[in-house]
């Protein structure tokens, strides 16, 4: 009799077939909690400006864990040594580290859970799975959070040069459609190394390094923070809190069993497995599910709002670098007051302003370490010759306004 096969081979439109290279993995991957993910959109409101940015977390997670794959295939060639245990460790961090995310992962980050980040929900989801799997995520676990005592494999999975970032921008510009962030990831990761215990990038592959902090660099300003995905999400956040609102004030509304749970919390919850189970059960479906009920609601400031996210009749906006005179946005609210007979406090649903900002590169944070031919070891800041590359360590702020077309 022939035994089956239990792994499975996934067609991936980035790097081809991608597999499952053990049986825990094949095991995580179709648990509930990681199919999930085929719910969570990869890249929030973005979809309204590039239409064909639909793809998942599920998608993104299980390019990181090939990318994974390959690096951990390359320090070996060169010598690192990585048990199995812990090339099982690394695999299964990178294809968690996402699963903590909420309905349209950023966009509603710190509103369906206060005071939670993905990452702390990621945790919680890795930390119920090993009761699940009998510690067999031990060691994910201890490298997800930094406490494995080889620093490499915590930066494989969460640094500046993780596989995280090298998955995300490649497969968002091949979805978007966007050139600006097609990484050479192959090559970064074939210039990996480690030295004394830290994750490094050889000398010659300092200019896959510079394209890679650009690329990043064009497609938050380019892409993630376009200024039509970023009033989309601002609406959708503000949708969210009036639906709070409406509930806290004791009036009914329609939604999903999960999402009204989580709106009916005015404050931080005590995040244990029976919230993590609820938790486990929302997805992008709850959220445009009760969007598409209210757009009928009694309540003409949570339908309008559904209606122009829906129908992607959305506010006016506009990005300056340098803050916003008050009194313009004064003059747009009472604008809008009197032309939706509104008092000021709702009308502040539709007319706001906001900063954003961006830093490619940050010197604090785990920095991207050059090793050279000679054995030293230098940030790459120090070593790079681009001017531009020194300017991605600088935060850069801008400054938008939002009000509806009818009062330009």
């Amino acid at each position: 009799m022939v035994k089956t096969n239990k792994l499975n081979f996934f067609n991936d439109p980035i790097y081809g077939f991608i597999g499952t290279p053990n049986e825990l993995i094949f095991k995580l991957i179709g648990h509930p909690h990681f199919q999930r993910l085929r719910r969570i959109s990869q890249m929030g409101m973005s979809y309204l400006v590039y239409p064909g940015a639909h793809h998942t977390r599920f998608h993104h997670a299980l390019g990181s864990m090939h990318l994974m794959e390959r690096a951990i295939h390359v320090l070996k060639l060169k010598g690192v040594a990585i048990t199995e245990e812990e090339e099982t460790g690394l695999l299964c961090a990178i294809l968690l580290h996402d699963i903590g995310h909420g309905p349209f992962s950023h966009a509603l980050e710190g509103f369906v859970v206060k005071d939670l980040s993905h990452e702390s929900i990621s945790l919680k989801f890795m930390m119920e799975l090993n009761k699940e799997f009998n510690g067999q995520l031990d060691t994910a676990i201890s490298i997800f959070k930094g406490d494995y005592p080889k620093p490499f494999m915590n930066q494989l999975v969460s640094s500046q040069l993780d596989m995280d970032r090298m998955d995300y921008l490649k497969r968002d510009s091949f979805y978007a459609g966007v050139t600006e962030g097609n990484i050479n990831s192959e090559r970064l990761i074939y210039m990996l190394n480690v030295a004394d215990g830290n994750l490094v990038v050889e000398e010659k592959g300092i200019y896959a390094v510079e394209k890679f902090l650009m690329a990043r660099r064009f497609m938050y300003w380019q892409v993630y923070l376009h200024k039509t995905g970023l009033v989309a999400e601002q609406l959708l956040i503000r949708i969210m809190q009036r639906a709070r609102k409406i509930l806290s004030e004791g009036n009914q509304l329609e939604g999903s069993t999960p999402l009204l749970f989580f709106l009916k919390q005015n404050d931080s919850v005590h995040f244990d497995a029976e919230i993590l189970s609820i938790f486990a059960q929302l997805d992008d479906v709850d959220i445009l599910g009760a969007v598409k009920s209210w757009q009928f609601h009694e309540d003409v400031v949570l339908s309008k709002m559904c209606k122009m996210l829906l129908d992607r009749k959305l506010l006016h906006i506009k990005i300056k670098k340098r803050p916003i005179d008050p009194q313009k946005m004064e003059k747009k609210l009472q604008e809008i007051i009197q032309m939706y007979d509104l008092s000021a406090e709702d009308a502040s649903n539709f007319v706001f302003q906001g900063e954003i900002s961006n830093k490619a590169y940050s010197e604090e944070q785990q920095a991207i370490n050059i090793l050279k031919k000679n054995g030293r070891i230098t940030d790459v800041l120090k070593e790079s010759d681009q001017l531009s590359l020194k300017a991605l360590s600088t935060t850069v702020t801008k400054y938008y306004s939002c009000y509806p077309k009818e009062a330009v």
